[in-house]
């Protein structure tokens, strides 16, 4: 274990002492958000992200150092494990290291030089590979295998059966696999060309030829996808003489008798076995880091989305949009609670659209509906304009209303899915969707949390990256996402709960059942009373759940109840009480702190001092939302066009979406406008995310509108 903590320490950074700290926490069984918030003292204050790719490195070394246990035991049954052999997989770096290792002592299937081997070829093929200075000429030697029993006629036969046993003794070296790997990503390309006649999405790969080491995350999985549907070949080249010459160096003894037999071996070996190995291995290579990149970037991308500021309190509308079935409507209140939903045909015609404008405007008026949330699928843009007009005439008699356009990736999903139907029995599937885009404004991290993570548009060929890897990167960052929130647990869905650390699908559910059985939790202890939730849960999950009607106001903030102690003796140290904090009269309790001694004041409450310090934080603002200091949405009155777009306009837009070659922004218009990377900002950047990151609201200046295509061309770096 000492030397993965080691090697842990050194890769991220970080005193041993904390990583042992994190990995024992781990083991313990908890949670990467508890660790994260109520551990400081133990691993010095690393954030969630730190700590996740702590725990995948662990994972990781934990397994390569299994599977070196696992590779020396099998050598070691077959009597063939050395010193050297040990030595050189205990210092395998990589579990395809180990694999190369391996690779002569693995069950292998019937091959050629097996069946050369069964007819007792071996020991020809060691003499001339050793290439001795009493090594023989080859042919003479070979005659003396002759033995047509065995399926060996002529010396040659010999000979060739020898070559197949060299070609595979070769290829099997870890050592020269390792040396033309390398060689393969400092100096291969990858070539694609078309594959059929038509023009595709895929003409950009046409005629395409890349260094292997200049290789973009997005060019690999475009490429992988168009071979996949056939409309791509692809391989990949390697100057096959600078190859061949890294190989005779490694095997040819010159002047030797066998010089020209190990050569014409060594040529074999390449083109038949170590190429198209190591071909596959760099596709293989390529696509697992371009996949980790787009993981990476979709983990980059839903965090901001999920930390969008909510809308709260408000009763919102929100229209589905649609032409055959309508604009599904749903009006709910400030909690999200469903109050009237409604069918309306805007898109058939003019008398149609002035009786939606006639139908919304009387639930506006009766339910006094403030937001507007418009959904971005089909018939958007005319659903914008028709709520427009419904805006400016309500404006006449008084109401103030506003409108956003909405992402309504994953609605459709989970409107059709159990747990809408679980939620909304009462409603058919579109309306469903229209509630759960009018939540969207109203709180995105409550309504989101109840979608597949990779339905949720703001990430890149997320549907060509391994599942599972992609589930537990985005679940990290869902989970993260949901416990530096916070979560009510008196109105919380068990969507929301399940998310919360310590908590799982069932336990959240017990949560929402009790509640409805005994009323209200009055006080964060009273959750211990739920059923299958126990003391180490609880620990996990109490600091995370807020408790607003409890009696003790420290129930409804990031204080843990284990520092509640502290946190009293503090407020004792300074002079103040819990009514205090209630009251909110507490903006001088950081100064005051200050001038008794953070370290005098950390010692006396009985926690370390980044205990202290969010525990200060939190009495200042209890029941707050960190999601409240982010720039707020834009809420719009009025709608633009494509046509109405001109080179030259500064807008202001959302970013919708980072990915590896630009910025999508919505900027008022049904279609995102794009800021390709060299737009981004005015200096060198590798990825636009250094610079953005999606909800950011920003300045663009319009390059170029192509209407019949839909394109937008955008700049950020012209418009400051």
């Amino acid at each position: 274990m000492e030397p993965i903590i080691a090697q842990l320490s050194q890769e991220l950074n970080q005193p041993a002492q904390y990583v042992e700290n994190v990995v024992r926490l781990l083991d313990e069984g908890n949670t990467i958000p508890f660790i994260a918030r109520y551990r400081k003292e133990l691993h010095g204050a690393m954030d969630d992200t730190t700590l996740r790719s702590l725990e995948e490195r662990l994972n990781y070394l934990r397994s390569l150092q299994e599977r070196r246990e696992t590779v020396k035991n099998s050598i070691s049954e077959q009597g063939k494990l050395t010193e050297e052999l040990a030595a050189a997989i205990d210092g395998a770096a990589t579990l395809a290291e180990v694999e190369d290792l391996y690779r002569p002592y693995k069950q292998k299937r019937r091959t050629r030089a097996t069946i050369a081997r069964e007819k007792g070829l071996q020991p020809l093929a060691e003499l001339l590979f050793a290439q001795g200075p009493d090594c023989p000429d080859p042919l003479a030697e070979a005659a003396k295998y002759i033995d047509p029993e065995k399926g060996v006629e002529t010396a040659e036969d010999a000979l060739a059966g020898a070559s197949d046993i060299t070609a595979e003794t070769l290829s099997d070296d870890a050592e020269l696999r390792k040396v033309l790997r390398a060689l393969l990503f400092k100096n291969g390309t990858l070539r694609s060309e078309a594959a059929v006649e038509e023009d595709t999405v895929y003409r950009l790969y046409y005629d395409f030829t890349q260094p292997l080491s200049r290789m973009q995350g997005h060019q690999v999985l475009a490429i992988n996808r168009g071979e996949k549907e056939e409309k791509l070949k692809v391989s990949i080249e390697l100057d096959r003489e600078l190859a061949l010459r890294t190989l005779r160096r490694r095997a040819v003894v010159p002047g030797s008798p066998a010089m020209e037999f190990v050569k014409a071996a060594a040529e074999d070996a390449y083109d038949r076995l170590i190429f198209p190995s190591l071909e596959r291995e760099a596709r293989s290579t390529l696509t697992e880091g371009a996949s980790e990149g787009a993981i990476g970037q979709f983990a980059l991308n839903l965090k901001p989305l999920l930390m969008q500021p909510p809308v709260k309190g408000k009763v919102t509308m929100g229209l589905d949009p649609g032409y055959r079935m309508g604009c599904k409507v749903a009006v709910v209140d400030g909690t999200g609670k469903v109050l009237n939903t409604a069918v309306v045909y805007p898109t058939y015609g003019e008398r149609q659209k002035k009786e939606a404008i006639a139908a919304l405007s009387k639930l506006i008026q009766k339910h006094g509906v403030e937001h507007i949330a418009i959904g971005n699928g089909t018939a958007s843009r005319e659903t914008e304009q028709m709520a427009v007009e419904l805006i400016h005439q309500v404006g006449k008699t008084g109401a103030n209303v506003s409108y956003m356009i909405v992402s309504e990736a994953g609605a459709s999903v989970y409107s059709a899915s159990p747990l809408a139907a679980e939620e909304f029995p009462e409603y058919d599937v579109n309306l469903r969707s229209a509630v759960s885009i009018a939540r969207r404004l109203q709180d995105p991290l409550a309504e989101l949390v109840k979608i597949d993570p990779k339905a949720i548009g703001v990430g890149q060929y997320q549907h060509d990256c391994p599942s599972k890897r992609l589930d537990e990167a985005l679940n990290g960052v869902v989970e993260d996402c949901v416990n530096a929130v916070g979560v009510d647990v008196n109105t919380a869905s068990p969507s929301l709960l399940q998310r919360v650390s310590g908590l799982t699908a069932a336990t959240a559910k017990n949560i929402v059942s009790y509640r409805e059985e005994n009323g209200p939790f009055t006080a964060r202890k009273q959750i211990l009373k739920v059923p299958k939730l126990g003391p180490k849960a609880f620990q996990q999950c109490a600091g995370f759940l807020r408790v607003p009607e409890s009696a003790s106001v420290l129930d409804n903030t990031a204080v843990h109840p284990e520092s509640y102690a502290a946190a009293e003796k503090l407020l004792e140290l300074t002079g103040h009480n819990l009514a205090d904090v209630k009251a909110g009269r507490l903006q001088d309790l950081p100064a005051q702190v200050a001038d008794y001694g953070e370290e005098k004041a950390a010692a006396d409450a009985g926690v370390g001092l980044p205990t202290l310090r969010d525990v200060v934080s939190e009495l200042m603002k209890p029941g707050r939302d960190i999601r409240d200091d982010l720039p707020k949405p834009v809420l719009r009155t009025d709608v633009l066009e494509i046509k109405d777009l001109k080179p030259g306009m500064t807008l202001t837009g959302t970013v919708r979406n980072v990915i590896d070659f630009g910025v999508f922004v919505d900027i008022g218009v049904h279609q995102d406008g794009l800021v390709h990377i060299s737009q981004v900002a005015d200096r060198f950047i590798k990825h636009p995310s250094e610079v953005v990151s999606v909800g950011d609201v920003v300045n663009v200046l319009v390059l170029e509108v192509d209407e019949k295509k839909k394109r937008i061309s955008l700049s950020m770096k012209q418009a400051q």
